[in-house]
């Protein structure tokens, strides 16, 4: 079994917002880390949770799977989600496979938190 190679940082933007700081790898094996964080991002009463992914190395479809059980989850709490910092390939994969469509995407971390009204 492989292990995981990807870390998550929550920090809390703003009253209503927080941020995850993605690094390393989002594949099957990410799980624990990216909905530990997601239940510490929520944890704050955050009704927006930005995704960093400046740091991101590497995603597969199972970590697209992943983000989908994140976006479920949000929209079942009446959360936004929210990203930033993905490269031209990953945004690329986030139209193909539709999920710009439902997680807004923004150049960078002031016009994610501007979009909610954070900054």
């Amino acid at each position: 079994m492989s292990e995981t190679k990807v870390k998550a940082n929550v920090r809390n933007a703003t009253k209503t917002a927080s941020i995850v700081d993605i690094h390393g790898e989002i594949t099957s094996f990410a799980e624990g880390v990216l909905m530990d964080a997601y239940s510490q991002a929520s944890g704050s009463g955050a009704n927006a949770i930005i995704l960093n992914f400046k740091g991101l190395e590497y995603m597969n479809s199972g970590g697209i799977g992943l983000l989908v059980t994140m976006l479920i989850r949000a929209n079942r709490q009446n959360q936004k989600l929210l990203a930033y910092g993905l490269t031209d390939h990953y945004q690329q994969i986030f139209e193909v496979t539709r999920l710009n469509e439902a997680i807004q995407i923004f150049p960078s971390e002031a016009q994610a938190l501007a979009a909610i009204g954070g900054r």
